[in-house]
């Protein structure tokens, strides 16, 4: 993936990674950038000072409508996509007691948004024989997050389907990317440390959203499925396919670390 020159789409692209990406994508030569966030005010704000080749746009990405017309607004302003980033994410906190209502909010932010992201971009990518999507997900859509089941599960769904859409699309030109890093620094994780997880997260290593930004830069070059910010994720990984009843219990005292059990 070459990123000058290249037209990019950013979910979530106002705050923590995506407004890193956007910064990036800009500093290595992208025609333009399209910051698109359910807070329009602050993708307006940081479209005007990444200056002529950044646009923002107001959009809920669980609501497929919204992503189609950020899609066509960038179109609009820039030409057909290189690259699609769906970005945005939110977590719960939350296990069993955690409402249908909260399930399905998680599930339109961590699954459907990149699904409406594929439907909006797949057909011109396909007919013009090249594309790239990059979806981020999570450490934990590899592994699990202890404490948040709507978090977990939904992570893993956003990784099966940037594995599917890898598949099914590699033969038509398509690259796909998808984005699994541990703690990063952004509002996100600050609220999750807030909780009984704090001190686990920060002892595996609290990043910065710009280092996230380089590890995706690295990760789109090469051509990554799997692109992991945090290296000793691979290691983690491989653990669980080897050993998965030795991995859960490990993942059992690292829960009873958490909860002082």
């Amino acid at each position: 993936m070459e990123l000058n020159g290249a037209v990019c789409v950013v979910t979530g692209g106002a705050h923590g990674i995506g407004r890193a990406l956007c910064e990036r994508f800009v500093a290595e030569g992208a025609a333009g950038v399209a910051v698109v966030d359910r807070d329009g005010d602050a993708a307006t704000e940081l479209a005007a000072a990444l200056g002529e080749r950044a646009i923002g746009v107001a959009a809920d990405v669980s609501v497929e409508a919204d992503v189609r017309a950020a899609v066509a607004a960038a179109e609009g302003a820039f030409g057909p996509i290189d690259l699609m980033v769906s970005n945005a994410g939110i977590g719960a906190g939350l296990g069993l007691e955690a409402a249908d209502e909260i399930w399905q909010a998680t599930w339109s932010v961590n699954v459907m948004a990149h699904v409406y992201a594929a439907r909006a971009v797949v057909p011109s990518m396909v007919e013009r024989g090249r594309g790239y999507i990059l979806s981020t997900a999570s450490a934990a859509g590899l592994l699990a997050q202890i404490g948040d089941a709507p978090y977990s599960v939904t992570k893993h769904a956003a990784v099966a389907f940037a594995e599917w859409l890898a598949i099914t699309y590699g033969d038509a030109g398509i690259k796909v990317s998808c984005l699994c890093p541990q703690g990063v620094n952004t509002d996100l994780l600050r609220r999750a440390m807030a909780g009984t997880a704090g001190d686990v997260v920060a002892a595996q290593g609290v990043i910065e959203p710009e280092d996230v930004a380089e590890a995706v830069v690295q990760g789109l070059a090469a051509e990554e499925l799997l692109i992991l910010p945090h290296p000793e994720v691979r290691d983690y990984l491989r653990r669980k396919a080897e050993d998965p009843d030795r991995w859960i219990a490990g993942m059992q005292r690292l829960q009873r670390r958490m909860t002082g059990g």
